[in-house]
């Protein structure tokens, strides 16, 4: 049994992200692990990470909760559309305002490398686009995908980090839809 966070990404209400959050979150509860969820567009915080790591940014409570969460769970699960190749301002202010040094990496002094204080967890990010999965992957570069997973969790420590690019959603079927939804539902049950 794992204890799996759910960070729900989409700052729109009532889209195919809610979706696909409710059936992994119905296969983690079938299979009796826990689960918790952070619903980002919920959240009352400053996106706007103001002085960077020279300043002393107060956290809302809400962030306060959301570190809590993040240290209880040993899974991590990142629901979010593909915006502009990455993901949206409200993650990125999300990520920048949470998973700060002496949180979720150290920085050790004369030494350029940092300490990963988030080792053990494992991810998956289940991101939605309107463009061609092999577009974004062969023309595109995977950008977001590569931010995501080496240049925040990786480097937080948080490995493996698998990735479901479900697209392109404005021209996928009923069925394709189906075929994603049954498959949240098999990684929630699986906590993968």
């Amino acid at each position: 049994m794992k204890n799996v966070l759910i960070i729900h990404g989409h700052p729109v209400a009532d889209t195919f992200v809610d979706k696909l959050t409710e059936q992994y979150v119905k296969g983690v509860k079938a299979s009796g692990s826990l689960v918790e969820e952070i619903v980002l567009k919920d959240l009352s915080f400053d996106i706007n990470f103001k002085e960077g790591y020279r300043g002393n940014q107060e956290l809302e409570p809400d962030l306060l909760k959301a570190q809590k969460l993040i240290s209880w769970a040993d899974h991590l699960v990142f629901f979010y559309p593909n915006w502009w190749a990455t993901y949206p301002a409200l993650l990125k202010g999300f990520i920048d305002r949470t998973f700060l040094p002496g949180f979720a990496f150290k920085y050790n002094k004369g030494n350029s490398n940092s300490e990963q204080l988030l080792k053990g967890k494992t991810a998956r990010l289940v991101v939605t686009m309107d463009t061609s999965v092999w577009y974004y992957y062969l023309v595109q570069k995977a950008p977001g995908h590569h931010s995501m997973r080496e240049a925040i969790l990786h480097f937080c420590g948080i490995k493996p980090v698998r990735i479901s690019s479900l697209g392109p959603m404005r021209s996928s079927s009923s069925k394709q839809r189906v075929r994603w939804l049954k498959n949240m539902y098999r990684f929630g049950l699986k906590q993968i």
